[in-house]
């Protein structure tokens, strides 16, 4: 699960803490920049977030055992760069076999409208997949 907010969600806490699911947390900006890069057909790009941190370092605990405590994948460190003075880590950008989307309206040749905040991810996660499946709340004729 790469995600940039988990909130309270005790379900997700345990299954986390038990060594159930692998996390990877990402700056919410960070996080949309991989997916626009992905189905851009961008492999990677530098940042400035996460520069100095944890994140840059490595380690943060992916996969936690059973136990809470042990660490069984941590995070790979990034590579650093400096342009014109300031530094940047590389972050891989995320593609996959499928993305899943809401969307508003779509035509009969698959246009999709996004509105209201389906509008913030979807877009970007819809480009991301090799194949997107989307739940749309109405169908309308092309044009």
């Amino acid at each position: 699960m790469i995600s940039s907010y988990v909130g309270e969600n005790k379900e997700f806490e345990r299954q986390y803490l038990t060594g159930e699911l692998e996390v990877e947390l990402c700056p919410q900006g960070t996080l949309a920049e991989k997916l626009r890069a992905g189905g851009a057909g961008i492999p990677a790009f530098f940042t400035s977030t996460g520069v100095g941190t944890l994140i840059e370092e490595g380690g943060f605990p992916i996969l936690l055992g059973k136990n809470g405590t042990d660490v069984i994948i941590g995070a790979e460190p990034r590579e650093r760069r400096n342009y014109d003075g300031k530094d940047y880590i590389l972050e891989k950008s995320i593609t996959g076999d499928f993305s899943l989307v809401k969307s508003w309206k779509a035509d009969t040749k698959g246009n999709v409208m996004f509105r209201k905040t389906a509008r913030n991810f979807n877009p970007d996660v819809a480009t991301a997949g090799r194949t997107c499946i989307v739940e749309v709340e109405e169908i309308v004729a092309e044009g």
